[in-house]
């Protein structure tokens, strides 16, 4: 049977392997899950209405060109654009662009909070409508382009500590080795 160290080991162990795999295949599987996002939010605009962004998104579009692009050629742009972040994302090919790609997006995505507060504030800023719920989870996803992004030149996450130099000082569990 197990005693206190020999359970505390094989806890520390686990959570190794477990860190090690996450640091090992997190940015990838961050990758693709961002591109199945991006290709499916895509691909439904291709269809005028089935996307419940559909009418704002394009709304917002003919604003922002002061009314040059009208929504019958803004939709399948933003479509045609969306699904090239989401192939770029699940290929991992043409990342740099990918990425531009997608800030681009996320400028013009965030705009209908300033231009059309009404219809996505019920409450500002304490109480988004669903529309606004909509757009304010784009932070999750610029969040994740730009871990995606500090990849491109070929780093990524490492489970050791010891490679950064230092500890990091927002975590409050200690080291192994390490006294409370």
């Amino acid at each position: 049977m197990f005693n206190e160290q020999g359970l505390y080991r094989t806890f520390l162990h686990l959570d190794r392997r477990i860190t090690q795999w996450m640091a090992e295949n997190g940015v990838k599987l961050l990758r693709i899950s961002l591109g199945i996002v991006f290709l499916w939010f895509g691909v439904i605009k291709f269809v005028p209405g089935l996307s419940p962004a559909d009418e704002l998104a394009t709304r917002t579009i003919s604003v922002l060109t002061f009314g040059i692009i009208p929504p019958e050629i803004s939709r399948p742009m933003l479509a045609l654009w969306e699904s090239l972040i989401g192939f770029g994302f699940l290929t991992g090919r043409y990342m740099r662009v990918t990425l531009l790609l997608l800030f681009v997006q996320m400028l013009g995505t965030v705009t209908p909070l300033v231009l059309f507060p009404s219809e996505t504030w019920g409450q500002f800023p304490i109480s988004p409508t669903l529309e606004g719920q909509y757009i304010l989870k784009n932070i999750v996803l610029i969040t994740a382009g730009i871990v995606i992004g500090a990849t491109v030149r070929g780093g990524g996450l490492t489970d050791d500590p010891t490679i950064l130099g230092k500890r990091n000082r927002s975590s409050s569990a200690p080291m192994v080795g390490e006294v409370e």
